[in-house]
């Protein structure tokens, strides 16, 4: 079998190249002469109008100095003599017609006359004509006076000297396109052929570097595109070779991510093992306390305990199903959020006050120090996040204790300002080897203490997804044994020029 043909990239240069040179002679040649053609046209008309206007004056005059006649009998009577007339005037051969389109005289008795029926039709109305026979052309305009029509004049022209011409023209176009497109093909093909060596030369360096050997220099030094692309090339070459000096580093994290993987990998179960228990913990007591329900129906001490805790346990139960469903949702289906201009402070409040029954069945007191502003969020989101905070600060308190909420607008690390909200509480505070986890889902500091006060270890995991998606951050702060303070950063939705970049003053934990 043959080798298949493949046109490389000079024969693609040098073939658009020629195609472009016979594009652009064509059409320069095809231009000059259509304009040629044009003004020998225009000339033409101007000549042929000026011809028909001298012959309207001078017919007009025999018309006005002679006897007063019908037009046709005028024409018929000195038709002849005014073709001779207008024939020695123009320098061309007249022929007169009168007004029903009859002969009526001609300058040349031996010209052979000339089918030209239809033209007079149109001279009837007003209106020239041209008639072309090869080289002869015949012009017919209409003869007035005033609004009277006379008949027709017809000029009879020779078109073979502008047509000599022409062709002379045409001929040496030819001749010079095809000057100019051997020479221009010539040239562009050498320069062709001279960048083609310099991309040969970029290609070469580019296989080079495929190889492993990297360059010392630029392959190419010239001051164009090229030489730019050469002295990229160039950088490239520095590039890989200290990034491959890197794979190893590369390496080594590849390793810890797999790692981290399979931590992921033992969560999820964990997660699975963990969910699994809670829901049959809440489960297996309110089926207990159903059973004692049944067996205990006359014992009213009974089922007030069991209908309490009963309830207790579903209570529990739904908190935990419906946070862990909306972790669930958040990590599935990304937790779409509609974000708008929320104004805080009622929003607060509000969380405040739906947790002040809670507050005061645990005897702990709720303090506000709060300030008017906008963030950009969604609102709902935002009363998940600040009522998940609040309980867990009143859940995991002292009896007697405090809960301090506050907010304020600060400068953020990144130099932008956001609003800060900030809860603490007067708890025991979290241990340090649990402060990296308190955000896991499931995860508690003490299981018994969760037990007790209904926690499910999903509230702060649900609170720091949500901040995720409004685009804001959630740390813990600060925490001892005198309780513990978290912080959340949302974004701003405008900053008005009245607001005050301030901190309100804390509130004492010994109120």
């Amino acid at each position: 079998m043959g080798g298949k043909f493949r046109l490389g990239l000079k024969g693609k240069m040098s073939l658009l190249l020629a195609l472009l040179l016979v594009f652009i002679v064509t059409c320069l040649s095809v231009l000059v002469l259509s304009g040629i053609r044009e003004n020998q046209r225009t000339m033409l008309e101007q000549s042929f109008t000026r011809q028909a206007e001298a012959a309207n004056l001078r017919v007009r005059e025999e018309y006005l100095t002679g006897s007063r006649i019908p037009s046709d009998q005028f024409m018929m009577q000195t038709g002849q003599r005014l073709a001779v007339d207008l024939g020695a005037l123009s320098a061309m051969a007249v022929t007169l017609y009168t007004v029903d389109g009859s002969f009526a005289g001609t300058s040349l008795p031996f010209q052979p006359r000339a089918d030209v029926q239809d033209a007079l039709q149109f001279t009837a109305q007003g209106q020239s004509a041209y008639i072309t026979e090869g080289d002869q052309l015949l012009f017919l305009a209409p003869l007035y006076n005033a609004e009277q029509r006379l008949g027709t004049v017809q000029f009879h022209a020779s078109l073979a000297e502008q047509n000599t011409f022409y062709a002379r023209i045409r001929q040496l176009f030819l001749l010079a396109g095809a000057t100019v497109l051997g020479v221009g093909f010539l040239i562009g093909y050498l320069y062709v052929l001279r960048q083609v060596n310099v991309i040969d030369r970029l290609n070469r360096a580019a296989l080079q570097i495929g190889q492993g050997d990297y360059l010392s220099a630029p392959s190419v030094v010239r001051k164009d595109e090229l030489g730019e692309l050469a002295q990229g090339i160039y950088e490239m070459s520095i590039s890989i070779s200290t990034s491959v000096g890197a794979l190893y580093g590369e390496k080594q994290k590849l390793l810890e991510t797999v790692e981290r993987l399979r931590e992921l990998e033992q969560q999820q179960k964990q997660f699975i093992g963990n969910i699994s228990h809670e829901l049959k913990t809440p489960l297996t007591s309110i089926i207990a306390y159903a059973d004692l329900l049944t067996m205990y129906s006359d014992d009213p001490t009974l089922l007030d305990d069991a209908g309490r805790r009963i309830h207790a346990e579903a209570q529990r139960l739904y908190s935990l199903v419906e946070k862990a469903l909306q972790l669930s949702a958040m990590d599935v289906y990304e937790f779409e959020t509609q974000a708008e201009a929320v104004s805080l402070y009622p929003l607060l409040e509000e969380a405040v006050a739906r947790l002040q029954g809670k507050a005061d069945s645990c005897r702990v007191t709720i303090h506000t120090s709060l300030v008017e502003g906008e963030v950009w969020a969604d609102p709902e989101n935002v009363m998940h996040i600040m009522l998940n905070l609040l309980d867990n600060a009143i859940k995991y308190n002292r009896p007697g204790g405090q809960v301090h909420l506050l907010n304020y607008i600060a400068e953020s690390a990144d130099g932008a300002l956001r609003m800060i909200i900030e809860v603490a509480d007067t708890g025991i505070g979290i241990p340090k080897e649990a402060i990296s986890r308190i955000f896991d889902p499931f995860y508690t500091v003490s299981r018994d203490r969760s037990r007790a006060s209904g926690g499910t270890g999903l509230g702060l995991a649900l609170v720091h997804n949500l901040i995720k998606k409004q685009g804001g951050t959630v740390q813990l702060v600060e925490t001892g044994p005198d309780g513990s303070r978290l912080r959340v950063e949302l974004l701003l939705h405008a900053f008005n020029t009245e607001w005050t970049t301030y901190k309100p003053n804390d509130i004492a934990r010994n109120e």
